[in-house]
């Protein structure tokens, strides 16, 4: 797919442009040529952080995904387009905050989806294509009673795909699925051109440093232990470039009301992983090997951890020839060197102080 010639002056609409993916997802475009605007929540300061230094070459637009008029206000932008493309990545994307913010995570998640699909509705707005993201956690833990309709590799693992059975555990994952049947909902009754991405984990440069592997890279940075919550759930790992790119895939090549689950097609365990990035640190003089801990404290409330997540992308690959293309440890390298030299951007985000 050439991007290049796709994205060229095409008007795109980016919520959460401001966050980690969101953030990435914005310099592909600007690279590319569009026409980009971006709704980043207002905050007294006004100040941006992740897209600070694209500020000259995209419009943005302040507000809160749970004000509708704020929402209609930027939305009104493009009733002068018929070709213009929304990504809709805004949310409160943090499972153990979805917990401890449950009524946020959902006015957010799922009011906040339900405003932006009305808004095009009543806007009457032409456009090629809305892509809610999604999230892997949808799928949480197989039950017994639905194992028949689960796919397993030979070696027992359960490869999940568009076809597989939801079991969200989590309040993040249980607003993340409401969000894609409302942006179903409206291509069924409204004939909007959506689609739904569920993207299995991301990292990368930017990444909120609670997330495992920042909490991970940020402790090693600072100190001699690691700690850590539940090292035995596995998790299917993509860098943020694929994970962007996959969302330019599925926008530009998917078919309108259809889901596409992308990955990077392999798992490997929270330890496993930890051990990795440990290993890659030190091999580059970053740190010196520091030791692993697991605090009881760290761990996700009662069952509701996730025990193993690993994406079959058959899909999408064979629809737009989508292909993860930076592997674990190429990742890892990049994600590491972005922490070790912008302190300033997460040092006094982490929980683990």
């Amino acid at each position: 797919m050439d991007l290049k010639a796709e994205l060229d002056d095409r008007p795109v609409f980016v919520t959460g442009a401001d966050g980690f993916v969101g953030s990435h997802l914005v310099d592909t475009l600007v690279e590319y040529g569009a026409n980009v605007h971006t709704f980043v929540r207002a905050t007294s300061s006004g100040e941006l952080n992740n897209i600070r230094h694209q500020r000259e070459n995209i419009t943005v637009h302040r507000g809160d995904l749970r004000d509708k008029h704020s929402v209609d206000d930027a939305l009104s932008t493009f009733q002068q387009y018929d070709d213009t493309l929304i990504f809709h990545l805004g949310a409160q994307a943090h499972v153990g905050e979805s917990w401890d913010r449950p009524y946020e995570t959902i006015d957010t998640n799922v009011s906040g989806t339900l405003n932006l699909l009305q808004s095009v509705v009543d806007l009457d707005l032409d456009i090629t294509k809305f892509d809610t993201a999604g999230t892997s956690e949808e799928y949480g833990n197989v039950k017994e009673e639905m194992a028949e309709k689960h796919e397993f590799e030979e070696d027992g693992r359960v490869m999940l795909s568009e076809r597989s059975p939801v079991n969200p555990t989590s309040i993040y994952a249980t607003s993340k699925l409401a969000a894609d049947f409302l942006t179903m909902n409206y291509n069924d009754a409204y004939g909007l051109p959506t689609v739904t991405t569920r993207m299995f984990n991301n990292y990368g440069p930017r990444q909120n440093p609670r997330y495992i592997t920042g909490t991970i890279i940020t402790q090693a940075l600072e100190r001699d232990i690691v700690e850590l919550g539940n090292l035995q759930p596995k998790r299917d790992m993509c860098y943020v470039s694929d994970g962007v790119r996959g969302h330019l895939h599925v926008a530009l090549g998917g078919n309108p009301g259809e889901q596409y689950v992308y990955g990077y097609g392999e798992n490997t365990s929270m330890r496993e992983w930890t051990e990795t990035i440990l290993e890659v640190g030190s091999e580059y003089g970053y740190w010196d090997n520091p030791e692993i801990v697991q605090d009881d404290d760290r761990y996700r409330p009662g069952d509701s951890d996730v025990e193993e997540l690993l994406v079959g992308h058959e899909k999408l690959t064979e629809k737009t020839g989508w292909e993860p293309q930076v592997t674990w440890r190429q990742g890892i390298r990049q994600t590491i060197d972005w922490y070790a030299n912008n302190k300033r951007s997460w040092y006094g985000r982490v929980d683990w102080r």
